[in-house]
Order: structure tokens, then sequence, then C-alpha cells
């Protein structure tokens, strides 16, 4: 049996043991016969309406998610030939966040609840659209900048927006949705990142050859017949639809991009289409098992989602870029 099958069937594998704690986890905890009983003989029970109406969307969402920013970080990763690559990195996570805030700012939130994510997926369009219009045409490392200033841009409109918050109570709601969390999301979430997000990950998904040539440089790439403004398209484009189409939902989580590539690329090697599944799945099991935690930790309030992924990813950040540092020439 070939080692990517293997690994694949480990993941698939340890991916269902956290989508099932997922389920049982919270401050109700329910038994696994308890989840037997709701599926087989679901009813009107406090345990099947948890089950069905927060738990079950919640964990449905943390897959989509965590899939979204491990693919994503992987092909960034792969595109750009810089292993500190993350899904913010073009500013679409960025834009996100400026769109779901511009729609707490102004009160949209109150008139329409979906406004935030319906915002926050046209701020990620919008942020991607600017990267790849300033970047076009002048190579990756263009790219990268644009993308940089673009998140710094979205980020002091973030920052000016709390600065002239109308009431406390909306700067506090800014402030909570930056944390980013899964709690209170429904079934309607999932419909509307869902299709958004499968969209962006096929995009990326379809770039694999276009990733494993650019590994050998861009001009190598080019003489092999990739064309090189279509597949930063295409990658740009994919992790704006299913980045900015998570981060809409659950806000800022972070971390997640950057971590599971490195964790699936020892056994699956350097070339980066044979990590783009890989990673996903990696994601997506992260995601789920950091939701879990948050519930399982016991504290006043819930700790936010973006808040423990952040603590748990940096101090990986630190080891990859001293390892880095002693291995680079």
């Amino acid at each position: 049996m070939k080692l990517s099958l293997v690994l694949t069937i480990a993941l698939l594998t340890v991916l269902a043991i956290a989508f099932l704690a997922s389920l049982m986890a919270g401050r109700v905890w329910l038994s696994p016969v308890t989840l037997w009983q709701g599926v087989v003989t679901p009813g009107d029970q406090l345990s099947d309406l948890i089950l069905f109406g927060l738990r079950l969307p919640r964990a449905v969402l943390a897959i989509l998610i965590g899939g979204a920013l491990g693919l994503s970080g992987a092909a960034l990763q792969g595109l750009t030939r810089n292993p500190l690559a993350e899904p913010s990195l073009l500013g679409v996570a960025g834009g996100a966040s400026l769109g779901a805030v511009i729609a707490i700012y102004f009160g949209l939130a109150g008139v329409f609840a979906f406004a935030p994510p319906v915002m926050g997926l046209i701020g990620a369009l919008a942020a991607g659209a600017i990267t790849f219009a300033v970047g076009r045409g002048g190579g990756t490392l263009t790219l990268i900048l644009a993308g940089v200033a673009v998140s710094a841009l979205t980020g002091s409109g973030v920052a000016l927006a709390l600065n002239f918050a109308p009431s406390p109570y909306a700067a506090f709601e800014i402030t909570v949705w930056l944390l980013g969390s899964l709690s209170d999301r429904t079934w309607d979430h999932v419909i509307l990142a869902g299709p958004f997000i499968a969209v962006g990950c096929a995009l990326l998904l379809g770039a694999g050859r276009a990733l494993d040539a650019l590994s050998l440089g861009e001009d190598q790439a080019r003489s092999l017949g990739v064309n090189l403004d279509r597949s930063r398209l295409l990658v740009l484009l994919g992790v704006g639809l299913a980045v900015g189409a998570a981060t809409s939902v659950a806000g800022a989580i972070g971390f997640i991009g950057l971590v599971a590539p490195h964790l699936v690329r020892p056994f699956v090697g350097h070339q980066p289409s044979r990590t783009l599944i890989p990673s996903a799945l990696v994601g997506s099991t992260l995601l789920l098992t950091a939701d879990v935690a948050t519930r399982a930790i016991y504290t006043s309030s819930e700790i936010r989602l973006g808040v423990l992924t952040s603590l748990i990813g940096l101090p990986f950040f630190f080891w990859l870029v001293i390892r880095m540092k002693r291995t680079s020439p």
C-alpha cells in the first residue's frame, strides 16, 4: 500500500475521532450512546436539539474552515516558495475582517443578521482583486508585497473603526468578532460559506501541476509551458474564495494555514501538489481539536478560537524560524 494512501486513511481516521469529540463536547456532554440514539431516532429531546442545532453545524463548519485554511496555506507556500507563507499573506483575510467590521460599525448586523459574513465575503474578494491588480506582472515577490500592503490597509481600516466606534457595544462586538469563534453558528452559516469554500478549494487543487513546476523556479516553470499570471490568478482567486468565506463566518483564525503543511511535508516530501489534500485534512483536524478545547477548558466564558490557535501556533512559528536559521547557509 502506497505511503500516500496510508497517510490519507490515517488522517481521515483522526479527523473522524475529532469530529466525534466535537459532537460530544460542551457545557452539556453527550455520550456516544446518546449521539447514536439521536441519529437513529431523532426527536424533540434536548440532546437532539443540541446535536443537530448546535454541535453538528459547528463541527461541519470547523471541517470546512480548517480544510480551507490548510489547503490555502499549502498552495501559498508552493506558489511563493516561502515556508512562512499563510492565508493572510495576500490580504484576503484582512479584507474579510474589514468587511465584517464595516457591517457591525454601521449597524447593518442589527438589521440583517448575516450582514457581517456577506460583507466579509465582499471585502475578501475586493482585497484579493486589489492585490492581484497591484502585483500583476511583477512576479511572485511583487504579489507578496502587494498583499502585505493590502493587509496593512485593511488593518488600518479595522483599527480606525475601533477608534471611532459609535458605542461601547459596537466596539465590543467588533473585538469579539475579530477574536474568531465558531460558537452560535448555524446551518445558515454553513450554507452561506460552504459553496464559496468548495469552489475555492477546487481551484487550488486544480493548480497542483503549476505549483510543482514553480518549485523549480519561475523560468523553469515558464519553459514547461506554465502560464504564471494565470496560475497566480487561479491561486489568488481560490484563496480569496476559500479563506474569505471562512473568515467571513468565523472571524480571524490564524496559524492553521501555516502549521498544517509543515506537519504533512515530512511524510509526503516537498512536491507541492502532494501536500494539498493532506494539509486540508490536517487543517480540519487541528481546527476541530482546537474548537473542542475551547469548550473543554473551563473558564467563566468560552475562550475564543482565534486566541487558542494563536497560543498554540506561536511556539510552532518560533520553532520554525529557529530551524530555518540553523539550516540556512
